[in-house]
């Protein structure tokens, strides 16, 4: 390479101490020349020398304003010194007086990571997208994805990919959008088509990574992150993501520790603060965990889920000043919708401790009216589900079946609504010296979606030897949260009442609970609560009364058609008599009375559920009928429910 100027550019990257050298002989040679000045100013601050590139920036960026990449690098000089709005001045007017510069989006992108922007963060992601792609559908299609507007982009991504379905680009971003629509097995089977066509594609292996865990595939999704990690090993995101799946996997002490070194690392980051709260809320930190959301707030006062997830916490931690604080906040028309449905759930909280019932029931309502429209909620046809279960599941189609799942009786599954009690009773058993306490699996709900995508006649055609692979499925998934070496353990899904069926089938030994509470109680304690994904009907009264009547109908089903194979637990009963209810639960679940489970408020082990701070001290009565308080406001659910009000016991 003969020309100075592109070997000392060349040598930027991987030698900057040589392209210091060959710099400064080329400024002393033409020294109204200000390209080597500019390069000499890079390899300055490349060796870490950025007052001295200053010296030559400054005068440069006054004598050439409009040069973007003068810009860029007094950008990154200025917040190498601590000027970091400064620097991120420079770097915008870098961006803005030459859009297509990569090197000045990629350090906006990052510079605002480190400081929590997450507006200006999401904007220069987008660019950077856009100006990644080969073609102008391509990169609007990624522009639109990285924004979030996955409606916009798919129509753009899918008519290309007509064209050409081997554009790994393309393929990638229209995975995305069917991950954002949950159509996980699409999302996958586009990601792996991607990685067979560029098998190097960072980006397609890490959404194939981040969409496995979307499913809760967390060891599938670790395999996928472990090459990325391996050339990246201090990569934000990965990291990040692998705390996700320790989390899953119940290695909470290995997920905390990582979040820590997150939050030490990029301690103006509101997010991450974020995480880290929750990490230490699980772990049982709860001090700590109030410590990291008020940081959060602190750096960013609208970030709505630090607020929320303070109130989460239902020990009070919220002041009468936060509420004043957080009603100026909801003042502010400007405020993402996101915040704002966080920050109603919260002030609903706050008002309801205070004793304030309309105004809690207010801001709730407002918050589940937002949810619905975010999170663009779709309510089944609950009275086809049961009357599907009704003609299925008969008691000679079962008896037929008797003996064809895994005749293991390790599982107990504890069920119902949630906020019914159910952390109480998993807490209680998990107490017991051979019950392990795991968290909500999410196995038995991925093998019935996989058959209901087959078609009802699925469940009735499989052979024994396909029901028997299920459960052989279910238990082997399951395995990995089994940590202690105990006969027994908890899945605690409240949703897999819907599965009551499968799991006859699948594990005919497994014990199964249901917990139940008021459905009044249980109903409202799910209305003012902000769930992180699912239970779609908890955010209308009405769906609510609707649900509520569905699970019963469904338990109703299985007490008649399988006598004994459910346990149903009242929580009211539980609360009143404790001692007795929990001889009676450990008789069902097949383990004998042991006194630790009437002192499970001592055990230490992680809680994940939103009841974790409650399961943390002995049982109160108190909370029974806080419902009362909002009687007025609820008469849509009491007319939901219907008879249920009366004989939800039967």
């Amino acid at each position: 390479m003969s020309d100075p100027f592109a070997q000392a550019a060349q040598a930027l990257a991987t030698a900057p101490a040589r392209a210091e050298k060959l710099a400064r002989n080329l400024v002393a040679r033409a020294p109204q020349d200000p390209r080597p000045r500019l390069i000499l100013a890079s390899a300055l601050r490349r060796q870490g020398k950025c007052q001295d590139a200053l010296a030559l920036l400054v005068p440069l960026a006054q004598a050439y304003p409009n040069a973007a990449r003068t810009r860029y690098e007094l950008g990154l000089c200025l917040r190498a010194i601590g000027h970091g709005a400064e620097g991120m001045v420079q770097l915008e007017a870098a961006t803005q007086l030459d859009p297509s510069l990569v090197e000045a989006w990629q350090a906006l992108a990052d510079a605002s990571f480190a400081t929590g922007d997450a507006a200006r963060e999401l904007r220069a992601n987008a660019a950077l997208a856009r100006l990644d792609a080969d073609h102008p559908d391509v990169g609007r299609g990624a522009e639109l994805v990285v924004l979030g507007r996955c409606d916009q982009a798919e129509p753009i991504l899918r008519q290309f990919l007509l064209k050409q379905p081997n554009h790994a680009q393309a393929s990638r971003l229209l995975a995305a959008c069917y991950v954002a629509a949950r159509a996980f097995d699409h999302a996958e089977t586009l990601l792996r088509h991607a990685i067979s066509l560029k098998p190097d594609d960072k980006l397609a292996r890490f959404d194939l990574a981040r969409s496995l865990f979307a499913r809760q595939q967390a060891e599938a999704a670790l395999a996928e992150l472990a090459p990325l990690e391996a050339a990246e090993p201090a990569n934000p995101a990965y990291r990040n993501l692998r705390a996700g799946c320790l989390a899953l996997l119940g290695d909470d002490a290995g997920a905390e520790a990582l979040h820590a070194s997150l939050a030490q690392e990029f301690p103006e980051n509101p997010r991450i603060a974020v995480n880290h709260g929750h990490a230490l809320r699980t772990k049982g930190e709860r001090d700590a965990a109030i410590a990291a959301y008020r940081r959060a707030i602190a750096l960013a006062p609208r970030t709505g889920e630090a607020w929320w997830s303070l109130a989460n916490l239902k020990v009070g931690t919220l002041t009468a000043q936060d509420g004043a604080t957080m009603r100026g906040l909801l003042a502010d028309k400007s405020l993402p919708d996101v915040d704002r449905l966080h920050l109603d759930y919260a002030l609903g909280r706050a008002c309801e401790d205070g004793g304030d019932a309309p105004q809690a029931f207010d801001h709730y309502a407002k918050g589940a009216d937002l949810a619905r429209r975010h999170y663009a909620m779709v309510i089944p046809d609950y009275a086809a589900e049961a009357q599907a279960v009704a003609t299925r599941f008969t008691p000679e189609f079962l008896a037929e079946r008797a003996d064809w799942g895994v005749a293991n009786a390790s599982p107990i599954f504890i069920l119902g609504l949630p906020r019914s009690g159910s952390t109480l009773v998993e807490q209680i058993l998990a107490s017991h010296p051979q019950i392990e306490g795991t968290m909500e699996l999410p196995y038995m709900g991925a093998i019935a979606s996989r058959l209901a995508a087959k078609g009802p006649q699925a469940v009735e055609e499989a052979s024994a030897d396909d029901i028997r692979q299920w459960g052989e499925e279910y238990l082997a998934r399951a395995a990995v949260h089994r940590r202690l070496g105990r006969p027994y353990f908890i899945d605690k899904m409240p949703n897999n009442f819907r599965h009551i069926g499968l799991i006859r089938l699948m594990l005919p030994k497994a014990r199964i609970v249901d917990v139940r509470r008021h459905p009044m109680a249980s109903c409202f304690s799910g209305f003012k609560q902000l769930f992180a994904e699912g239970q779609e009907f908890s955010y209308s009264l009405e769906d609510l009364g609707a649900y509520y009547r569905h699970y019963l109908a469904i338990i109703r089903h299985f007490h008649e058609v399988a006598p004994l194979s459910v346990h149903t637990l009242i929580y009211e009963d539980l609360v009143e008599d404790t001692e007795t209810q929990v001889r009676k639960l450990l008789e069902a679940v097949g383990v004998d009375f042991h006194p630790a489970t009437l002192r499970f408020f001592e055990n230490d082990r992680a809680v994940r559920t939103v009841s974790s701070e409650q399961v943390r001290q002995p049982i109160y009565r108190s909370g029974l009928d806080h419902w009362r308080a909002f009687e007025p406001q609820l008469a849509p659910l009491a007319q939901a429910l219907g008879d249920a009000l009366e004989n939800w016991r039967d």
